[in-house]
């Protein structure tokens, strides 16, 4: 991954290999400035593999990485270059078509 885009309290990310694919797909796009992880917790059910969304767009542009894995979810922030809302929506299009293209 661009490790200098990885930063944080920690750099652990849930789901082996593929959470960590799913991050580095992120990170490679020119618009990503900074991927931070946060807290892994617990949801309510099982489910088998490793999935990874990125979620709506904050007002500066900003997204959140939703990375599931077994019991476990994390949410991993996206700051951006993107200076708006509609630009980070744009951004999400783009990131959630580029995760979609490498779990096929």
């Amino acid at each position: 991954m661009a490790s200098d885009k990885l930063g944080g309290a920690h750099t652990t990310i849930i789901g082996g290999r593929t959470g960590r694919k799913a991050a580095e797909i992120v990170a490679w796009h020119p618009m990503v400035k900074r991927i931070i992880p946060s807290v892994i917790s617990v949801k309510g059910h099982a489910g088998g593999k490793t999935t990874a969304k990125v979620l709506r767009s904050d007002a500066r542009g900003n997204l959140r990485l939703l990375i599931s894995s077994g019991t476990s979810a994390q949410e991993l922030r996206i700051i951006t270059t993107a200076g708006s809302f509609e630009s980070g929506e744009a951004l999400r299009c783009e990131l959630n078509e580029a995760l979609s293209d490498a779990q096929d």
